[in-house]
């Protein structure tokens, strides 16, 4: 956003980003698997946007300096700069750079940094056992929300944008994929450039045995070479549709490619949107397509997070809540009204859930979260800025009342904010100007309703989207689990609701409604388990998640291995943190299976689900 207004402040970085702009870095790096290191060099070109002698950058103790220089302008030779690393969190450190000569407003000029890159937190080495091959080992980078501060200094905050290039050497025989526009390959050197403006988070690297498939005329799929055939097989064809639909809704695709790299089962979210290339979790590999809408979500985000991007992690909803919104509006698009509220009804659940868990009135339970100095905003996700997030844009095209007009508003709202970062205030301003209808009526201040009262206190969202034209999908599946829950089973009228036609999100629906209602009584899940094999060995993960929890909130002990397979087969947040949740929360049995789960599966799974996990497993008590 060069040129525009002050970046917002963001309490989650130690660097100096509103003295100094990053208009381009360049990475020149080597990958040693043998020392698990990354080692190189970086080029900032920074500008100087209030006078300062000192430059700090965000890093992490991870990292380590073999030196740092500058120039100014054209000059052709590096001036030695003396640097120090100074305490900032316990998720990273600050890298300060003391200058001979203050930097003039205006002024540009280079630092490059000779550094190495080890195990940090955003930079996961994996041995070939990690891997999907199991042949040779792999690394990734993972940077939201402030972890690529251990895979290079940076001013690690989304409240400002740059654009990048690197060059990373790799051992023979290996591949290197990056979130760029564009690529090639040079004798086992890989040269990546990124045309369009990104903030540090959306820099990503991953490094394995990887091979690709085509699977549109934009979009390829990349995976190791055991799984490339099923990644081909369930996207081909697929994305397009999916990207055409977002154009056509919110507005050009402005990053040329979008691809997909199927990362090794550790990978902790489902998926990360880094720019032309989402990585996601081999758990969407489901066999039959069941799972390849969740890709949408990803494809939404090049518009509502990508293209306009949260100032700081306190604003995390306008990233997620804008994206559920235009996730729903391409899923209602293209598969109808009723299939949308069918998986918006699954949402809403797991928002329940959640604040069942922590108590409607806990501060994270706002759309505005204060992130106070010192504390990981990775610490602060829940679904809230998804479920409610969504809620709150809703609301706002409910105000609208015509469905034409919002999609415009939105198209209008991404063009207007495209390549910056920025706040609630920035959007709702834009809102109203826009609608100046609805600017003259008041509604942001509407009773019960106030856009304060949806940014800033805890709480059930105000307003409810219209699930109804979902209800011929849950009726059905309502119906089905008051059966299963009655005290005495009806066999005869369980048996006449026929489940072999349902989709994934109405199986998965219904699987929410039984967990509400366990435990069920003795013996129930294991008929259930022995007629319903598409559920109780379904290889989908939504519903593999959903049977796990039943298993262990009805204390099902015959079908515990399940739980554990499912625990040690993938590393995904979403999955694994609320069955160890499940499992502590549970009986004695439980508990010790989760002790003696987690001691095999913590070396595969990512730091932030190590984290997840052992705070779970040291608590006093768990709510299931």
């Amino acid at each position: 956003m060069a040129g525009a207004r002050e970046p917002a402040v963001d309490v989650a970085s130690a660097s100096s980003y509103r003295h100094f702009e990053p208009t381009h870095f360049h990475l020149e790096l080597e990958v040693d698997f043998e020392r698990r290191r990354l080692r190189g060099t970086e080029t900032l070109e920074l500008r100087c946007l209030r006078g300062a002698d000192r430059l700090v950058l965000d890093v992490h103790p991870s990292l380590s300096f073999q030196s740092v220089g500058c120039r100014a302008g054209d000059a052709p030779e590096l001036v030695p700069v003396r640097y120090e690393t100074e305490p900032f969190a316990h998720y990273g450190s600050a890298l300060a750079l003391s200058f001979a000569q203050p930097w003039k407003v205006g002024d540009d000029f280079q630092v490059q940094i000779a550094y190495e890159a080890g195990a940090g937190p955003g930079v996961s080495w994996l041995n070939p056992e990690q891997t999907a091959g199991k042949k040779k080992p792999y690394v990734y980078t993972q940077g939201q929300a402030v972890l690529n501060r251990s895979f290079f200094p940076c001013f690690d905050t989304p409240a400002i944008k740059s654009k990048y290039s690197a060059t990373i050497k790799v051992p023979e025989g290996f591949t290197a994929v990056m979130s760029a526009t564009t690529w090639e390959e040079r004798e086992n050197t890989f040269i990546f450039k990124m045309y369009q403006p990104i903030p540090a988070y959306l820099v990503a690297l991953a490094v394995g045995d990887i091979v690709s498939a085509e699977v549109g005329p934009r979009s390829r799929v990349w995976a190791e070479p055991c799984l490339i055939e099923a990644a081909k097989q369930e996207f081909d064809g697929v994305i397009e549709e999916f990207l055409i639909t977002g154009e056509k809704l919110f507005g050009p695709y402005v990053w040329e490619r979008y691809d997909v790299l199927f990362m090794p089962p550790s990978f902790p979210y489902g998926g990360m949107e880094n720019p032309c290339i989402t990585f996601v979790t081999p758990c969407l590999l489901a066999g039959d397509r069941s799972l390849a809408d969740v890709i949408i979500h990803e494809i939404s985000h090049s518009w509502f997070g990508n293209l306009v991007t949260n100032a700081n992690w306190g604003e995390f909803w306008l990233n997620e809540g804008f994206t559920m919104y235009a996730q729903r509006r391409i899923t209602t698009t293209l598969y109808g009204p009723s299939f949308t509220c069918l998986e918006a009804a699954t949402g809403r659940a797991l928002l329940r859930q959640h604040m069942d868990t922590t108590g409607e009135e806990h501060p994270l339970n706002k759309l505005r979260v204060k992130i106070e100095p010192g504390v990981d905003p990775d610490d602060t996700y829940n679904e809230t800025p998804y479920e409610k997030g969504y809620c709150f844009v809703s609301y706002l095209a409910h105000l609208v009342g015509d469905q034409n007009k919002f999609d415009a508003f939105l198209q209008a709202y991404v063009n207007q904010f495209k390549f910056q970062s920025i706040m609630a205030e920035d959007m709702l301003e834009f809102y109203l100007d826009y609608f100046t209808e609805l600017k003259k009526e008041g509604v942001e201040k509407k009773p019960g309703f106030e856009f304060d009262r949806w940014l800033n206190t805890p709480g059930w969202p105000p307003y409810l989207p219209d699930l109804s034209p979902g209800d011929f999908l849950m009726e059905p599946a309502d119906e089905l689990a008051e059966l299963w829950a009655a005290g005495s089973l009806n066999m005869e009228a369980i048996k006449t609701i026929d489940i072999s036609t349902w989709r994934t999100y109405q199986l998965v629906y219904f699987l929410d409604r039984v967990l509400v209602k366990s435990p069920l009584a003795e013996g129930s899940v294991k008929k259930m388990s022995s007629m319903y094999p598409k559920i109780s060995k379904a290889s989908n993960a939504e519903l593999k998640l959903r049977w796990c929890q039943l298993v262990i909130k009805n204390n099902y002990e015959t079908d515990f291995s399940t739980v554990k397979d499912f625990l040690l087969s993938q590393g995904k947040q979403k999955y694994t943190v609320p069955v160890y949740r499940a499992l502590w929360g549970g009986s004695e049995a439980a508990k010790t299976l989760a002790m003696e789960t987690f001691a095999k599966a913590e070396p595969q799974l990512h730091f932030n689900v190590q984290k997840c996990v052992k705070k779970i497993l040291t608590s006093k008590a768990a709510t299931a």
